[in-house]
């Protein structure tokens, strides 16, 4: 059977040609990245971990040179025979030195970086802190310590440098802990003083205090300027290289794309703390920080006062008082009080002083979970209660408790408020909140050693109502704040990364001039 032949088959293929122009291809957009961005993307590792011992050392030197007064008191008021009114105005003119440099500070930091800013402060607060020790007379002394109180006041750039490189999510948990480096400035210098003052006298304590300061001076240069502030002043490059160096140090890498960010040339303005969206919050935020500082040097003096003049009752035993007794009527023919610590009272100093770390876990799970206004609020109202319970007649164990109690109320207050302040503005202003903030902060602290040191020696229940009376007002205040913070990124200005992290959640990456 032959076989079938096949016929080839011509396949013809009709496409629908177009005559038009042809569309040209369109052109994706270059990926760009935010400082924001990147810190996210770097996340926590080495770099954060100097940064935070080294910024956090800051607070060391700071607890160290304002905590001075409380133990020098008794010593200069001896030395010189000052009366109640002038050993207050030593501390009150430290504050007043903090408070008009602290605007100057911020100012400065928002326009020409806050790591310059750090390093001025740090050697002006070396330098004029070892010129006290060699004070000839008492109005040298309290001017030389408003010097210290002018360089002091920039430490809180540090805090801003570390805010400003932290992941959000490690801000509520590692800016709570840098107060473990103020209780170690603050232990320090007690200890210090128990040893020093009684052997080779209060200059030399002084000398041995700024030491901690210079050796931290050496060690700013490991730390960048910030990035944030770079790249709002349009300096991408050297914002660029630090990213790239954090990154390295962290062992992680940039997002990819190109590092943008809108330049901004209105910075550090200090009517922008009262434009309309920020006027309540701004307004608030001073109350707050006035009235911690208020609650919270006045229990540090106080502590002092109550323990050189044993104004609570049962907190000595009898034969303590009627010692007391006898020695108050040999005194009352003096213009002064002259009465040196014992050892006894520098470690209810150490003890009480402890207390600023007690309530830091609860402190930061409250910071976290509750949100920064809640949890101020509530350890403000607390920090009230514990004010009027010293009034309470009791034992020196009791006094110990309640003291040991305010000092761990009054630190996390400190806590919430530096926190909240530093992520509520914006990169162009947050130097310039944290540095009018510290300077309504420094009027509270320059009332407390009048209110600590001269009218609770008047009126023990009055004093103790004025500052339980702050603390809640403060407390409302807190509560009332406009803006919750917790889990919220920085913002670079009022609406520019806002708008750049919309975009980016919805895939776009904006390409910014």
């Amino acid at each position: 059977m032959a076989a079938k032949q096949t016929e080839p088959v011509t396949v013809i293929s009709l496409r629908k040609l177009s005559l038009g122009v042809p569309e040209p291809q369109q052109q994706k957009e270059p990926r760009t990245f935010t400082v924001e961005d990147a810190v996210e993307t770097i996340g926590f590792g080495r770099f954060h971990i100097a940064l935070f011992l080294i910024m956090g050392s800051t607070g060391v030197v700071e607890a160290m040179e304002i905590m001075l007064i409380a133990v020098v008191s008794p010593v200069i008021r001896c030395e010189w025979q000052l009366e109640n009114w002038q050993v207050a105005f030593v501390t009150t003119m430290v504050f007043f030195g903090y408070m008009v440099s602290s605007i100057l500070f911020g100012l400065l930091a928002d326009r020409y970086g806050r790591w310059k800013i750090l390093l001025i402060s740090f050697l002006w607060g070396a330098y004029f802190s070892l010129l006290t020790s060699f004070s000839p007379s008492y109005i040298w002394f309290v001017f030389l310590r408003t010097m210290v109180g002018c360089g002091v006041s920039g430490h809180a750039q540090g805090l801003i440098i570390k805010t400003e490189f932290l992941p959000t999510k490690y801000r509520g948990y590692m800016l709570p802990l840098s107060q473990v480096f103020w209780l170690a400035g603050s232990l320090l210098i007690i200890g210090l003083a128990s040893v020093v003052i009684p052997t080779i006298g209060w200059r030399w304590l002084i000398r041995i205090a700024s030491i901690p300061g210079i050796i931290l001076i050496m060690a700013f240069k490991f730390i960048p300027e910030s990035a944030r502030f770079n790249v709002s002043t349009g300096n991408t490059q050297a914002a660029l290289a630090t990213l790239q160096r954090i990154a390295r140090m962290n062992r992680s890498v940039l997002p990819e794309g190109r590092l943008v960010e809108p330049i901004l040339e209105k910075r550090g303005r200090f009517a922008d703390l009262l434009d309309a969206k920020y006027l309540r919050t701004t307004l608030q935020i001073w109350v707050i920080w006035l009235g911690i500082s208020f609650a919270y040097y006045g229990v540090i003096l106080a502590s002092a006062e109550l323990l050189e003049r044993d104004l609570v009752c049962g907190s000595k035993p009898e034969s303590q008082v009627a010692a007391v007794t006898a020695g108050d009527s040999e005194e009352s023919q003096s213009p002064c009080h002259c009465h040196l610590f014992a050892p006894s009272d520098y470690r209810t100093m150490i003890i009480s002083t402890v207390g600023e770390i007690a309530l830091n876990p609860l402190n930061i799970l409250g910071i976290n979970f509750l949100g920064r206004r809640l949890s101020l609020a509530i350890t403000m109202g607390c920090t009230a209660l514990f004010f009027l319970l010293l009034n309470i007649c009791t034992s020196s164990a009791g006094l110990i408790g309640f003291l040991f109690m305010l000092r761990a109320l009054v630190a996390a207050n400190f806590n919430t408020i530096y926190i909240y302040t530093a992520e509520v503005y914006p990169t162009t202003m947050r130097a310039l909140g944290m540095g009018t903030s510290g300077s309504l902060c420094r009027i509270g602290a320059m009332v407390a050693p009048f209110i600590s040191q001269v009218l609770m020696s008047a009126s023990f229940l009055g004093a103790l109502c004025l500052f339980s009376s702050v603390c809640v007002i403060c407390a409302i205040s807190a509560f009332t704040l406009p803006i919750e913070t917790k889990g919220r990124a920085l913002q670079v200005s009022d609406t520019g990364l806002l708008s750049c992290h919309f975009l980016n959640l919805v895939g776009g990456y904006p390409s910014l001039k």
